[in-house]
């Protein structure tokens, strides 16, 4: 396979101006795992360190810990003394993650119902209604970058910080997967849908409203990934 050298930057994520640089590993992941989830490095592919840190102009250490990153997430099999291969994760691992995901996610909602304060809740209004306008002029990667914020800003109104470190952790290997699932046909539209749902319960205080639509949404993230993947 021809592919041709990459130089840095490349598209940083999602709040990375509110964390400071984005590292050249951080990257290298999301280039790699876009490749991956779009095919471009089919399953079985060989991911030499060398070779990949010449492609990038980076050094091997950044590349090493890029690697690392994938394995986390089930989209590269490390085998010791054989080296870095292209993998998918099996579905019911993929499951289980996600499954995890939903319940994190729904008990960082039911939490902000209840602690996020008045101007917490504003900014997510206000990110939302955002969103609605990326969403209808069809602004893929504003969507997408919003999307990690929203989220973010649920996670932190929770107000509990454990569950946040944790949760986080948790959404930083599935984000692979929830970054390709917006290829979907019509998800930007069917995403906001569901957004509406839970900051409407949110804004009402609405705890159990609020982590059942978002369980319902991160459910749904996961149909998305499995119908995108189906057509690479």
């Amino acid at each position: 396979m021809s592919v041709l050298p990459v130089r840095f930057p490349l598209e940083p994520p999602a709040g990375a101006g509110r964390r400071g640089r984005v590292t050249r590993a951080e990257e290298l992941r999301i280039q790699l795992a876009d490749e991956i989830t779009r095919g471009t490095l089919p399953p079985g592919t060989a991911l030499d360190e060398t070779a990949l840190a010449a492609r990038f102009g980076v050094s091997r250490t950044p590349v090493r810990e890029a690697l690392r990153e994938l394995t986390a997430s089930g989209l590269v099999d490390a085998r010791p003394h054989r080296g870095a291969v292209v993998a998918r994760p099996s579905v019911e691992r993929l499951q289980n993650m996600f499954d995890v995901m939903a319940e994190l996610e729904a008990l960082c909602a039911g939490l902000s119902a209840l602690n996020m304060t008045p101007p917490e809740r504003r900014q997510l209004e206000q990110l939302h209604a955002d969103m609605s306008d990326f969403m209808r002029q069809g602004e893929f990667t504003a969507y997408r970058e919003a999307n990690e914020q929203f989220h973010n800003s649920i996670y932190a109104g929770s107000h509990n910080e454990y569950l946040i470190e944790i949760t986080i952790g948790t959404r930083r290997r599935l984000s692979p997967f929830r970054r390709a699932q917006f290829r979907a046909l019509g998800r930007l539209a069917l995403s906001h849908t569901e957004h509406d749902q839970v900051v409407t319960a949110i804004l009402r205080g609405d705890r159990d409203g609020a982590a059942a639509a978002m369980r319902s949404h991160i459910a749904i993230v996961h149909d998305a990934y499995e119908q995108y993947a189906q057509t690479i």
